[in-house]
C-alpha cells in the first residue's frame, strides 16, 4: 500500500511539473535572423500544442501561422510561433500577434552586426513532432550575455511552495485537532471492547475448571 501511495504522488508531481514547465514563461537571448508566414496542418494528436483563441480555430485542421527564426549564440538554431492565445490556457491574454510579428521583423540583423533580444516564450521546440515554442515578448538586449531575470516563474514558485506549507501546516493541525481524537477514540474502544471479551472469557475459564474440580 506504502508503494503505491507513493507512485500515485509521484505521478501527480511530475504530472503537475510538466504542465508547469511547458505554461510558465521562458526566456531567450537570441538574434532574429527572419520572420515569415505558413500555412500549417494542425494534427488532431498535436493539436494542445497550438493555440485556440477562439472557436473556429479548434475546427480547422490547417491555418496560417507566424513564425520567427533566431539563433542562439552559440549558433545553435530556433523557431517560434506567433500566435495569440485569447482567453485560453496559457493565461498570457496574448493578442499582439500583428505588433509581435512587426517588432520581431524590424529586429532582423545579421551574423556582422547583431541585434540580441531577449524572448519570452512558452512551450516546447520538437522537430520530429514540429512543435514550436510561442513567442509571447521580445526585448532588445545589450548582448548575448544579458539574460533576463525571470521573476514570473521564480515568483510563481516561491508562492506555490509558501502555499503548499501553509496547506499542509493547516491539514496536521486539522488532523492533530479533530481526526486524531476520533481515531484514539476507537482504537480505545477497540481495546475496552477486548478487554471485555478477555475477562468474560478467563470467568468462563474459571467457571469450567470448577467443574472439572468436582469431577471424581
Amino acid at each position: 500500500m506504502t508503494y503505491i501511495k507513493w507512485g500515485f504522488w509521484l505521478v501527480v508531481w511530475l504530472g503537475f511539473g510538466t504542465v508547469m514547465e511547458y505554461s510558465l514563461p521562458q526566456y531567450d537571448v537570441v538574434r532574429i535572423v527572419d520572420t515569415f508566414e505558413k500555412r500549417q496542418d494542425i494534427n488532431d494528436w498535436t493539436r494542445i500544442f497550438w493555440s485556440d483563441p477562439d472557436d473556429l480555430t479548434t475546427t480547422l485542421n490547417n491555418r496560417d501561422v507566424q513564425f520567427i527564426q533566431a539563433v542562439f549564440p552559440d549558433g545553435k538554431a530556433m523557431v517560434y510561433r506567433n500566435e495569440d492565445t485569447g482567453w485560453s490556457w496559457p493565461p498570457y491574454f496574448k493578442f499582439d500577434t500583428a505588433n509581435l510579428y512587426t517588432e520581431a521583423s524590424d529586429l532582423v540583423s545579421t551574423r556582422e552586426n547583431p541585434q540580441w533580444v531577449s524572448i519570452m516564450h512558452y512551450g516546447w521546440r520538437n522537430q520530429f513532432f514540429s512543435i514550436f515554442p510561442n513567442a509571447v515578448d521580445i526585448e532588445p538586449v545589450d548582448g548575448p550575455d544579458d539574460q533576463p531575470f525571470n521573476w514570473v516563474t521564480y515568483s510563481f514558485f516561491t508562492f506555490f511552495a509558501i502555499g503548499v506549507a501553509l496547506l499542509w501546516r493547516c491539514w496536521v493541525l486539522f488532523r492533530r485537532r479533530h481526526i486524531d481524537p476520533v481515531v484514539d477514540d476507537v482504537e480505545d474502544s477497540f481495546h475496552s471492547a477486548g478487554d471485555a471479551v478477555t475477562t468474560r472469557w478467563q470467568r468462563f475459564r474459571r467457571w469450567l475448571d470448577t467443574w472439572k474440580s468436582r469431577s471424581p
